[in-house]
């Protein structure tokens, strides 16, 4: 989950770094740090807190190179402090690294280093490597290998890898050797930046926008040597590996605020444009059906599937629930949804006819991709929904569908949830006509579907209604979030976001799941959010609601237009447009993800770096 930059070329390779950390940040933001090869030593800047502390430090005390690593920390081990923040220096200060992952065999490693005389100036794990990796390159040395020649360093870096147990995105830099630089990867993703007289590694492809339009993507069990002038990649099994340079999606990455205060803002209003990409080119108006380009199955495979299994974690999980509901009624396929954290280390009844899809913004989350390559393993046919091109997940599938969100910085997810039902819903529709869905009620569908940019639009304009109810319930510290069907799984993920960003407690519940035991939590102080639209069970959830009402509990409830019976009944009520039962999700997301916005500014909270959390999850 942390964020790793480094740089190569021709330029002052600090002020590269920090804008690319400054990019990164969404990834951790417990520490920064850089790494400078100035030419004879290795040259370290590294300080708790956020990028623009060390950016302050590097400021005051620049130093000049033209190589140089950078990371941005989220802590896994050892607490947060200067000390533990990266790069780690190994040795006698003859190699630098930063690292993305978990080294599962850290504590042995250490013990068997310090018999060895290694001294440890952090709890971390990642030093254990650095330490490790010196040793093996003065073994090198000493039993003859010639400490100028890069082999020396090569062969050092490969049998460390052989010692470590986990996961790893690496990049190594050695005082001795300035002008190059060595990565490696197993399970934590790396991205090189192709450029001319100079090279970049990142994380992620978004702090190589404005530098280079050419990207490789290491794999798994690879290896990459970056000069200025060249790149190498070798695998552990087959050796030296030919580029496969691809073109970067500069679009794709942009990350600039505009006008907006925070990034979760911006990107909750981006969701009309959001959900207009997700359905560009895949409504097919004659057919009445979706089309995709990506399943990579044919319609006879596609027909053979009696189970899906969608699998995913977090935000994405809530989404599957969604997509649960749709393709049982639309596509009659029997549907579950698992936890990834949990199915990688099941081994649940799966027959051949039954299809994985991993659903996944970075398309790097580690649970995901474990879950979905054990079931590639086995032998099922997985895909995956996936906002990131070229990210791990989407390269290892067998195939999917791309969201087109654009790059989602905010690290509560928004615009990818309501992309990620878009996207499910024309998933159930295009199998649904595959099966029993008639034409008439696939264009219907359609038609449902084209209104619904708008009806965001028309959703957003809420906005200030929820600044003057979050700022009436902010105070508050528990919440419930209660929703029956397809407004289940929005319950869930409304609770979801008012944990991550105000860290306020919050549960969701099926409404009427009330009665067998949530309702002891009900009182004056603690809110109830009650998502009733109209639809078949609307008096049902009413009933609920004035369940909460009788024993005093505050009711904030989303309805809608033209809904004046709830207004007697509810302390607050915002409205949102009538829509179908499926397409409910999607216009009761945007009151959701506002309220907590505007609850977490009133508590003072930093609304796009929520404590203890991280975008991306590529740690287990």
């Amino acid at each position: 989950m942390c964020g790793i930059v480094g740089y190569i070329g021709h330029r002052q390779a600090g002020p590269i770094l920090i804008k690319g950390l400054q990019k990164l940040e969404y990834r951790g933001y417990d520490s920064a740090g850089v790494a400078v090869h100035d030419g004879s030593s290795i040259q370290i800047r590294k300080k708790k807190g956020r990028v623009l502390e060390m950016a302050s430090l590097y400021k005051s005390s620049p130093v000049s190179g033209t190589a140089g690593i950078g990371h941005t920390r989220w802590a896994t081990h050892g607490e947060t402090n200067d000390q533990n923040s990266h790069p780690h220096l190994g040795g006698n200060e003859d190699v630098v690294i930063v690292h993305n992952g978990v080294i599962e065999n850290y504590t042995s490693l250490r013990s068997q280093l310090q018999g060895l005389g290694y001294v440890f100036r952090t709890t971390t794990d990642t030093e254990s490597v650095a330490h490790l990796l010196s040793h093996h390159l003065e073994e090198q040395i000493k039993f003859g290998s010639d400490p100028e020649e890069l082999a020396t360093y090569l062969k050092a870096v490969e049998i460390t890898l052989t010692k470590l147990t986990g996961t790893y995105g690496l990049v190594v830099m050695f005082r001795d050797l300035p002008d190059t630089m060595i990565a490696a990867r197993l399970g934590s993703p790396l991205v090189i930046g192709v450029g001319k007289g100079e090279h970049f590694i990142a994380s992620d492809a978004t702090p190589l926008a404005g530098y280079t339009d050419e990207v490789i993507y290491l794999s798994d069990h690879e290896m990459a040597v970056l000069t200025r002038d060249e790149i190498e990649i070798f695998h552990r099994d087959e050796g030296q590996q030919k580029l496969s340079i691809q073109t970067l999606d500069q679009v794709s990455v942009d990350s600039e605020l505009g006008d907006f205060e925070h990034y979760m803002l911006k990107e909750i209003f981006e969701q009309p444009q959001a959900l207009e990409n997700a359905m560009r080119g895949r409504l097919d108006e004659d057919e009445a059906t979706a089309k995709f380009g990506g399943l990579n199955l044919s319609a006879q495979q596609l027909r053979k599937i009696d189970r899906i299994v969608l699998t995913a974690c977090g935000t994405s999980w809530h989404s599957g629930l969604v997509g649960e509901y749709l393709l049982e009624e639309f596509a009659r396929i029997p549907t579950e949804v698992e936890y990834a954290s949990e199915l990688r280390y099941r081994n649940p009844p799966m027959s051949n006819s039954t299809m994985i899809f991993a659903i996944t913004q970075s398309g790097e989350t580690a649970d995901t991709l474990a879950a979905m390559r054990e079931c590639k393993r086995k032998g099922h046919p997985t895909l995956a929904i996936c906002n990131v091109v070229g990210s791990t997940i989407a390269r290892e599938a067998d195939g999917g569908i791309y969201l087109h969100a654009g790059q989602e910085v905010g690290v509560a997810s928004t615009k990818a949830f309501t992309s990620q039902v878009m996207v499910l819903i024309q998933l159930a529709l295009f199998l649904g006509r595959m099966r029993h869905l008639s034409h008439p009620a696939g264009q219907r569908i359609i038609d449902a579907l084209h209104q619904v940019p708008d009806q965001i639009r028309k959703c957003l304009e809420c906005n200030d209604q929820v600044k003057d109810i979050a700022l009436k319930y902010s105070n508050f510290n528990n919440f419930l979030y209660l929703g029956r069907l397809y407004n289940f799984p929005g319950a869930l993920e409304g609770a979801l976001k008012l944990k991550e960003i105000s860290y306020i407690h919050a549960e969701g519940y099926p409404a009427a799941e009330m009665k067998h035991g949530p309702i002891a939590l009900v009182d004056e102080v603690t809110p109830s959010v009650f998502i009733v639209p109209r639809g078949q069970i609307y008096p049902k959830v009413m009933s609920n609601l004035e369940e909460v009402k009788a024993r005093k509990g505050p009711v904030i409830a989303i309805a809608c237009e033209g809904d004046d019976k709830i207004a007697d009944i509810a302390d607050d009520v915002i409205y949102v447009p009538d829509v179908d039962d499926f397409l409910q999700p999607l216009v009761t997301a945007i009151p959701l993800q506002l309220l907590s916005y505007h609850i977490a500014l009133q508590r003072g909270c930093n609304v796009d770096r929520p404590r203890n959390l991280a975008k991306s999850v590529t740690v287990e």
